[in-house]
């Protein structure tokens, strides 16, 4: 884990914005005094082994807290004629599950009935950022788990397609600002896409334009080379960023370079305002990492759960 060593001398702690009256930093101080270090020692362990856990964990949050809120809903199991979020289109590729599994199962043992799983989600996405050298903020604590997931309501998440527009509605709609659009965003720093989340962009565009304009040639033939017309590779796709394995700023260099993967990330700069903070992030890292630590923080707090599961992966 020599990268982790490396990093986690760059980490830069904020703790940024009051937190609403239901939750708290200190909920667990007297009824699970080491919650944090097992969800980090899960999270840790998971990540030695796969690299990929970080970018899975933090896309894990995301699409959680963007249908019914933080409350852990994309965790639960299809049963029955029910089936769950964690099976709808854009989650079926979400994975790492057990790594909030095993989390739950060490605070039960510690802790038995008191750690929600939407807590111990928002803790995970916070370590999986900072065992990549991002950021590190105090998460709030004492969100409920829901009891209700369904795969239709993820038609909610924002798609890779969205426009400047459609993207200011999505945040909008769950009171985040047009500056938590931009540092949420950055989160598209980790992580792998297939091929069928940018397919759009280098293949028959439109009808004066086969491949996407606003994408630079010389990196739309390299994704085209990867996602040929009739590739039979079911894994095939590329990485967010192809720079590093590190939580950084170079999403935003990239965006101003017209390599921005998604049609949502290059539809950043279709706004004065959006553009602008696109220009700052890449300038400052610190700036960025400050904006998204107070966005996550604002982002999480959004919760509407009833219970705390025994289970993560079904209702009490």
């Amino acid at each position: 884990m020599a990268f982790m060593a490396t990093f986690l001398n760059l980490i830069i702690m904020f703790s940024v914005v009051p937190i609403g009256k239901s939750l708290s930093i200190n909920y667990y101080e007297k009824t699970c005094h080491d919650l944090e270090f097992i969800v980090l020692k899960a999270v840790k362990d998971a990540t030695s082994k796969d690299k990929t856990v970080p970018a899975a964990l933090l896309r894990m949050h995301f699409h959680d807290c963007f249908v019914r809120g933080c409350d852990a809903s994309v965790l639960l199991n299809s049963k029955g004629n029910n089936k769950a979020e964690k099976d709808g289109p854009p989650n079926i590729s979400l994975h790492a599950f057990y790594v909030i599994d095993n989390a739950k199962k060490a605070l039960e043992a510690k802790c038995p009935g008191v750690v929600s799983c939407a807590d111990i989600l928002a803790l995970a996405a916070r370590d999986a950022v900072y065992l990549s050298g991002g950021p590190k903020w105090d998460v709030p604590k004492g969100r409920k788990d829901g009891r209700t997931s369904k795969a239709s309501e993820t038609r909610q998440l924002p798609a890779p397609t969205f426009n400047i527009s459609q993207l200011q509605k999505s945040f909008s709609q769950r009171a985040l600002s047009v500056q938590d659009l931009v540092a949420l965003s950055g989160g598209h720093t980790l992580g792998f896409s297939h091929c069928s989340s940018f397919r759009n962009r280098i293949q028959n565009f439109n009808a004066t334009h086969p491949v996407d304009p606003s994408l630079n040639p010389s990196f739309a033939a390299k994704l085209k080379s990867t996602c040929l017309l009739k590739n039979k590779a079911k894994n095939a796709g590329a990485t967010m960023d192809p720079s590093s394995t590190s939580f950084d700023n170079t999403y935003y260099k990239l965006i101003l370079q017209q390599k921005g993967l998604f049609s949502s990330d290059q539809a950043l700069l279709d706004n004065p305002n959006t553009k602008r903070l696109v220009s700052k992030f890449a300038a400052s890292q610190e700036a960025f990492y400050k904006a998204f630590a107070k966005s996550m923080i604002k982002m999480s707090s959004i919760n509407g759960g009833q219970e705390v599961r025994k289970d993560c992966r079904k209702i009490n």
